[in-house]
């Protein structure tokens, strides 16, 4: 009986804490507006069984901006600017397969390899992703205009920072974060010129928030949140095809980033929700390869 007594005891001592934190009902905030230049590349070998390999590369870099960071405790508002850096880098190598006799639903899988340029380039894991998408896309083709809607399920693969530690406070992640990117095209194939001009609109949704986002994010502990539109994207453009096998896209795309991030403040033993908003313009180019 003492022995269980004992045990009650140091598992009550080990729980109270975890219990203790106090919710800072005001989220902190801070906003980006940047812009950038991408480059990227495309490679597919078609058979004609249906199946499809693709490869590709795409290396964003930020040109430069502003950023806001609002401390709701003082008011204090902070700006500073946004260097000049590669901000990303995507391999992409992916398997598609498309019925020939059912032209309108291809189904693809793949994987990503995602290299974070903004991150400490002395350990891996914390500049390092890797991604495994799965999508189905089904399209439809009115004499010049087709239409798509693709809908893919990824997951993203934190190898560290889980648990992130600072001089400020403590950060918690998903090992691995799910979402669901559904997006819409409207397309031109125009007769007389090698040209298809194009324009498409993309919400990429959470589909398994960290649990302290869920709970926090009404600013009120008693409620638990839901989850949320991550990233609104709109893109226009236009593919200049080159030869009968290779092509070029030119485009512009604005990007809409909303994040939640939870921050326990160790010192003060409050919670505090972190809203990171972003307004991003994305000019780029990319060469099309297929044969």
């Amino acid at each position: 009986m003492k022995r269980y007594y004992c045990l009650t005891a140091l598992a009550v001592m080990l729980v109270l804490p975890a219990y203790s934190w106090d919710w800072a009902s005001t989220p902190t905030s801070s906003t980006t507006h940047s812009v950038q230049l991408r480059v990227g590349a495309d490679f597919n070998k078609k058979w004609d069984n249906g199946l499809a390999l693709h490869f590709g590369e795409d290396l964003r870099f930020d040109l430069g901006g502003t950023g806001t960071d609002i401390n709701p405790a003082s008011g204090d508002t902070t700006v500073s600017a946004v260097a000049a850096n590669l901000d990303k880098s995507y391999t992409t190598l992916s398997l598609s397969y498309k019925n020939p006799r059912f032209k309108y639903l291809k189904a693809d899988v793949g994987y990503m390899l995602k290299i974070m340029g903004n991150k400490d380039w002395t350990d891996v894991n914390k500049w390092m992703r890797h991604r495994i998408f799965f999508s189905l896309t089904g399209s439809y083709r009115y004499e010049q205009w087709s239409f798509s809607l693709r809908e893919r399920f990824l997951t993203e693969i934190r190898m560290g920072d889980i648990d992130l530690h600072t001089a400020t406070g403590y950060y918690e992640h998903n090992r691995a974060d799910w979402y669901l990117r559904s997006k819409v095209e409207v397309a031109y194939h125009a007769v007389s010129k090698p040209l298809k001009p194009y324009i498409w609109l993309e919400l990429v949704n959470t589909l398994n928030a960290n649990p302290l986002q869920q709970k926090y994010a009404n600013n009120d502990p008693t409620q638990k949140g839901h989850q949320y539109i991550r990233r609104v994207r709109t893109s226009v453009g236009v593919v200049w095809r080159l030869t009968q096998r290779s092509s070029l896209d030119f485009y512009y795309r604005f990007n809409y980033g909303y994040d939640r991030e939870v921050t326990v403040k160790a010192k003060s033993q409050n919670l505090f929700l972190n809203e990171e908003t972003s307004f991003q313009h994305a000019i780029g180019i990319a060469y099309n390869f297929g044969w």
